[in-house]
């Protein structure tokens, strides 16, 4: 069943593919993108297992405020910590090289 929103109201993928018309956004999203998606996997990974920041601050050895960085984009994380927040989630950590085709 689709969700109806209140009128006035666009989906984030809509306005993403309005500002995608736009080559300044196109140029300055692909330098965050990456950011942009290790930060919504962590979201979703935490929010699945059912975790608040602070457990799972708590289940790694350090502070709240650190997965709330993380989760805004304000701090780039160490392959050395996202591996302790993969294990912690019981999770497999997977960074990928993509080539285009």
């Amino acid at each position: 069943m689709k969700k109806t929103l209140p009128k006035g109201y666009i989906t984030w993928n809509d306005h993403k593919k309005r500002l995608m018309k736009d080559p300044e956004f196109v140029k300055e999203w692909k330098k965050i993108e990456p950011e942009y998606e290790l930060a919504r996997a962590l979201i979703g990974a935490r929010i699945k297992r059912n975790m608040s920041q602070k457990e799972l601050a708590e289940k790694i050895g350090t502070k709240q405020p650190v997965i709330s960085r993380i989760e805004s984009m304000s701090y780039q994380p160490t392959v050395s910590l996202l591996q302790r927040v993969a294990h912690a989630l019981n999770a497999k950590l997977d960074i990928r090289f993509i080539f285009p085709s």
